[in-house]
């Protein structure tokens, strides 16, 4: 991480004293799109002000609002972690959470959770169960069954609203084609796929008939579960409702995908034959194989966005550049056939 290409506001809060708690180590994680930092019991999460086009955080009111938006979508599954949105504010030539003064950025504070108990690092330790995906699926059933899926939403269903997202993910990946992390040819098989089943309208229309279309979590992979005594799954699709309302096989393909990435195909296909027989749902494999070329596209796209913020140190812009290239590999093939 390059510290001189660090907002001021960010360096205030990397001291001990910014804290209206004790916070005797603290650590700053960075996301594309989001300052993350530990201190002491609990995380503060500060959006970046940024515009993609499909993530607007461009204006304080904006980052206000989405984290507002965070706490409140979060707390479907997670009311015990997600805590409260507290200024940031500037005081005397220095910043401090949750003072009284002007804001000058708006944080999520949550409960700290066990980091070696995330699931990405039970993963990395080889230590991943079917019992644990047990544990997921008895989480996510209820949420589904319980998870609003009115005409508004079942809208974003059909052929044409899945297109008009997919297909706006590959315009935005299209311009770093040919670079180190994805070649033309690759990209011209995924997309080719990507049109073909999209042209099957007839199948997408029986999801929403089957009410399989909800306001789902949108991000549902291993770096948002935690596996502790009780599993928390958090930090959902809060910027853009467009990512979040559709088709639940597009969530629980990214965890499937997930699983695949990290070379646990046999558990992925575990996860999803208990999901279909728990929740019933006998049309989820028709679309598994697209949506986790999807999320494994959309992975891909995060970690060139990733490689090309200034702030990012060569070490973490090789990785996400690497990590990119595994990814669009994996879409590839899904989109020549593989499972």
């Amino acid at each position: 991480m390059t510290s001189e290409l660090l907002p001021p506001f960010i360096k205030s809060l990397l001291q001990p004293e910014a804290y209206p708690h004790r916070a005797d180590e603290i650590r700053l994680i960075q996301t594309h799109i989001s300052y993350v930092l530990l201190a002491g019991e609990f995380v503060y999460k500060i959006k970046k002000p940024l515009d993609f086009g499909f993530l607007n955080f461009a204006t304080l009111e904006k980052r206000k609002y989405y984290c507002e938006q965070e706490l409140l979508l979060n707390r479907r599954l997670c009311p015990d972690i997600y805590l409260e949105v507290v200024p940031v504010v500037g005081i005397g030539g220095t910043h401090r959470l949750g003072h009284d003064g002007e804001p000058v950025e708006f944080a999520v504070k949550m409960a700290r959770l066990p980091e070696e108990r995330m699931m990405y690092r039970v993963i990395a330790r080889g230590e991943l169960r079917s019992s644990h995906l047990d544990r997921i699926i008895d989480i996510l059933e209820p949420f589904y069954a319980k998870a609003e899926g009115g005409a508004a939403i079942r809208s974003f269903g059909t052929a044409a609203a899945v297109g008009r997202i997919i297909l706006e993910n590959l315009e935005q990946i299209e311009p770093f084609v040919g670079g180190r992390a994805l070649s033309r040819q690759t990209f011209g098989v995924i997309a080719s796929y990507t049109r073909d089943f999209l042209g099957q309208k007839a199948l997408f229309e029986q999801r929403i008939e089957a009410g399989c279309v909800r306001d789902c979590h949108g991000d549902l992979y291993s770096a948002n579960i935690c596996l502790a005594d009780k599993v928390h799954i958090f930090d959902c699709i809060e910027f853009n409702e467009r990512y979040r309302y559709g088709d639940l096989a597009s969530d629980v393909a990214f965890l499937a995908m997930d699983l695949d990435f990290n070379g646990l195909r046999d558990l992925s296909a575990y996860f999803i034959e208990r999901f279909i027989r728990d929740t019933g749902d006998k049309t989820l494999d028709r679309m598994l194989r697209f949506y986790k070329c999807y999320r494994a596209m959309v992975r891909g796209k995060v970690g060139l966005l990733t490689a090309r913020e200034p702030e990012v140190d060569e070490g973490a812009r090789e990785e996400a550049l690497t990590r990119a290239g595994r990814y669009f590999a994996l879409a590839r093939e899904y989109a020549a056939g593989q499972p």
